[in-house]
């Protein structure tokens, strides 16, 4: 039981990992559109 277990823990963490760098990607691409100057207004509004 311990050898599928650990097979499926690795998959979750396989996919998770690609999601982060597909939505990191795909962040990065819309950060330039969209301007770093919101967020900076946004971080010393704080």
């Amino acid at each position: 039981m311990t050898k599928p277990n650990s097979y499926s823990t690795k998959t979750i963490v396989i996919c998770l990992i690609y999601s982060m760098s597909k939505w990191i990607s795909t962040y990065s691409e819309l950060l330039p559109s969209i301007g770093i100057l919101p967020i900076v207004a946004l971080l010393l509004g704080r």
